[in-house]
């Protein structure tokens, strides 16, 4: 059968006897898995039920999981009546070096066809695993006969990822019987970021931070969740955006302390993501002055906006073209450039371009060049209309 997303699946437990429950969502994965083996095992009763656990370090352990696994099949339950298989967290199902050892893709063969012929009287499957390769037999075979479900992690390169990280919090809080208003609700997702499981700790940990009020603010969120790699990712350039000077170079100096103990981070690489941002401002600011957006006070209320934007308004190269960009960059970029004209960002632009250069041919250190840059960009405060 086609394969399932969580927005499509019920509570209600797979109707077939053979289930893959897999995706890149290993917290979201797991816990569906979970559901589903523990709503198996009551409705058959008995105790014969067993969890094979699937996770390989090579190809070795991968053949022997198979093994055990081929066995649990044609193991009868011991006192008759039914039995429940769960093959936990299977890491070879893909196309990595070790589901494309030949022991492993001989043991995969044999599983598929085995299921294809398997007698299913008394018996369920339950398969839960990460990434899955839909071109082997053993996928297809589960997909014809069985039941598919699949969790897709959150990723800040999924254009709906917002909504989607808003609609799990919000089911989440419900859950919790603790109210949590729009703004609260936005703070949180953008301070947690695409990240499923960190989404459901920190509302968990907010609802008992709040207590008997069972009801959460803005400043609550602030007080007490955990600021993830992609807030503290883009706290720099909205620092920039909202023209807070002692807040952007206080974000300068957190980035600064950070990039000491990690060599994948340097002073071009924040600049390059200065530079992103004054770009979308610019692009904001372009559309705001032509009519076409405005400010809205959430991103449900400004995403229709977009889809009235002229489609022949920009040029087709990607890097030109603001709805490329990512939908809810824009919603805070259009928020951010109110405080801006676009002389002003043009001229941020050009500073952070000069200051670039001067990255590469100066002597000077790189923390009081690009502090020095961003302090001139801010040096006259005002707010535009």
């Amino acid at each position: 059968m086609p394969a399932k997303s969580p927005k499509n699946k019920a509570a209600a437990l797979p109707e077939q006897p053979l289930a893959l429950i897999h995706g890149e969502d290993d917290f979201a994965v797991s816990a569906r898995a979970r559901q589903v083996f523990q709503g198996w095992c009551d409705a058959a009763g008995g105790m014969d039920h067993e969890i094979l656990e699937a996770t390989a370090a090579n190809a070795s352990e991968a053949t022997r999981a198979l093994a055990r696994l081929h066995e649990a099949l044609q193991t009868l339950p011991f006192f008759g009546g039914a039995k429940v298989v769960w093959f936990k967290d299977c890491n070879f199902l893909a196309d990595d070096r070790t589901a494309r050892a030949a022991d492993v893709n001989t043991g995969l063969a044999d599983l598929a066809s085995e299921l294809n012929a398997f007698d299913w009287q008394g018996v369920k499957l339950l398969v839960s695993a990460g990434k899955v390769d839909k071109r082997k037999g053993f996928y297809k075979a589960v997909a014809k006969q069985g039941y598919v479900e699949i969790f897709e992690a959150l990723s800040i390169d999924d254009r709906d990822w917002v909504g989607k990280a808003e609609q799990l919090v919000t089911a989440k809080m419900r859950a919790l019987e603790v109210r949590l208003d729009f703004d609260a609700q936005q703070e949180l997702v953008q301070a947690v970021g695409p990240d499923r499981r960190a989404l459901i700790s920190e509302c968990e940990k907010l609802a008992l931070y709040v207590g008997g009020r069972r009801a959460a603010t803005v400043a609550d969120v602030a007080a007490i969740v955990t600021r993830g790699k992609h807030a503290r990712a883009f706290a720099l350039g909205d620092a920039l955006g909202d023209r807070k000077i002692s807040l952007l170079l206080r974000r300068l100096d957190e980035e600064i302390w950070a990039m000491r103990g990690d060599r994948n981070r340097s002073t071009i690489g924040l600049l390059y993501g200065l530079v992103s941002k004054v770009r979308s401002l610019l692009f904001a600011r372009a559309m705001m002055d032509a009519g076409w957006i405005r400010p809205a006070r959430n991103f449900p209320q400004f995403k229709p906006q977009l889809e009235r934007v002229p489609a022949d308004a920009f040029p087709g190269e990607r890097k030109l073209n603001p709805l490329s960009l990512n939908p809810y960059v824009l919603f805070r970029a259009t928020e951010q450039a109110r405080h801006w004209t676009r002389d002003e960002l043009v001229r941020a632009l050009d500073l952070l371009l000069r200051c670039n250069r001067r990255l590469v041919s100066s002597s000077l250190d790189d923390t009081f060049l690009l502090q020095q840059t961003l302090t001139r960009i801010l040096a006259s405060e005002r707010t535009v209309a």
